[in-house]
């Protein structure tokens, strides 16, 4: 058992657990919302529940990474941190600055664009929370290790390109900068692409850094392969982003370039973690059940993804697929899929560190664990049949309303809601029982 001195990392990953949660339940809501027009409409309408959603899930990653990689390098490696009062300032500016974003989305100031769509002065404290972190993370490996295995790397890139994208999504505050309008378009989504680069850095590291820690071998996150796949992982960062952006004139190089990166990053990761898959001994698996499930489940979603990925990576598709539903199953499946299982897995793995006597074999927790993963892979499937019929209406239907082709759709939104209850249900059952185990830790002296 860990001896818990500083309790800090835990409560961003409990805060991590509840974002989670509520996110599931915004994201519940505003499926209900295509069912029920009128559902909480006069509180909180569609146009609102959307980014309650999309920003509550994403603060479940950032969150959950956060704390997670200080668990991993003070709990863990037993480093000591350069500053414990770095680590509180950071959780308590990410903590006010969260209520802050809730209070600018429900009150309807929503100024930012897509994933921060709240009132972009709120992106201050966020930078200076990313800034504390990377002062915290650098000067506490730099004095500890000298022959940085990959996950270190990928945790620093990750850090650092978080904070230039999150200055760069904002670029269209500048005078004049958003009224040349392909320049600002080009530039917004080649921000949120590396946005979202920058935290699967971070996800993608802590993915190898389990792998290694359960199979105690030192040398997998010290091989040419992962090596191969971090500076993969790194041209897709800054260069795959490009493949959303097919609509908008650009010199054709970029386009080629995208199209040969955007998918090559997730190749990689699945045959990094199928081959850790296969080598693990029975003993290892059994030992940390919920994490090797919870990687090779993740697994088995790159492989979906790719599939997906791939196919609307080419232009001529893309052009038929974008904004529609099948957009959203990408995302789903990558956020939901890829993203919070290894971050299950990583929570799994940490309370088993800090609470030998918790239990992962449970019938009920591998119930709710097959059950995730029925939900979401029929939630996923649903996502891409409303994604054809979206686009065959807006590309190959003539004299058909967009309500009509909505009220076409309705079975298909009550299986909508129908699999992410369930989703919902599965997230809640796995969240409470490690909020419980963790909320014990932070209980004990």
């Amino acid at each position: 058992m860990i001896e818990m001195k500083n309790k800090t990392p835990l409560l961003f990953i409990i805060a991590a657990l509840l974002a989670l949660l509520l996110g599931v339940f915004f994201g519940l809501f505003a499926s209900l919302q295509y069912i029920i027009p009128d559902f909480l409409k006069e509180y909180i309408p569609f146009h609102k529940m959307r980014p309650f959603h999309v920003t509550t899930v994403i603060s479940w990653i950032i969150l959950c990474v956060t704390g997670s990689i200080y668990f991993f390098i003070t709990h863990i490696e037993k480093f000591a941190l350069y500053s414990k009062k770095l680590l509180k300032t950071h959780f308590v500016v990410f903590i006010i600055t969260a209520i802050g974003i809730y209070v600018s989305l429900l009150s309807g100031k929503m100024e930012g664009r897509e994933y921060l769509s709240y009132t972009p002065i709120l992106t201050i404290p966020i930078l200076f929370g990313w800034i504390l972190f990377g002062v915290n993370y650098y000067k506490t490996i730099a004095k500890n290790v000298k022959n940085w295995p990959v996950y270190y790397w990928m945790w620093a890139t990750g850090i650092v390109f978080m904070i230039y994208h999150l200055c760069e999504a904002h670029f269209w505050l500048i005078p004049g900068f958003r009224e040349r309008f392909i320049t600002d378009m080009a530039v917004q989504w080649k921000s949120y692409g590396s946005f979202v680069g920058s935290w699967n850095m971070l996800v993608y590291g802590t993915a190898i850094y389990l792998m290694s820690k359960i199979k105690r071998d030192s040398n997998l996150a010290h091989g040419k392969m992962v090596f191969f796949f971090y500076f993969l992982g790194l041209t897709n960062l800054m260069f795959g982003w490009a493949h959303h952006t097919y609509i908008i004139p650009m010199q054709p190089w970029i386009r080629y370039v995208a199209y040969g990166v955007s998918m090559t990053e997730w190749i990689v990761l699945g045959h990094i973690i199928y081959s850790w898959i296969k080598s693990l001994s029975i003993k290892d698996k059994q030992e940390y059940c919920m994490v090797y499930r919870f990687l090779k489940a993740a697994d088995f979603w790159v492989f979906i993804n790719i599939i997906l990925a791939l196919l609307f990576s080419i232009p001529a598709i893309n052009f038929f697929t974008h904004g529609t539903h099948i957009t959203v199953a990408h995302s789903m499946g990558t956020t939901i899929g890829i993203n919070t299982t290894i971050l299950m897995a990583s929570v799994f793995f940490i309370v088993q560190k800090i609470l030998p006597s918790f239990k992962t074999t449970t019938l009920f927790i591998k119930r709710s664990y097959y059950l995730f993963n029925i939900m979401l892979f029929l939630f996923f499937c649903t996502l891409l049949y409303a994604g054809v019929i979206k686009s065959n209406w807006m590309y190959f239907t003539k004299d058909i309303h967009f309500s009509e082709m909505q009220d076409s759709l309705f079975t298909t939104y009550i299986a909508f809601f129908v699999f992410g209850l369930g989703l919902a249900i599965s997230i809640t059952t796995l969240s409470l029982t490690l909020f419980k185990a963790l909320f014990k830790v932070l209980k004990s002296n």
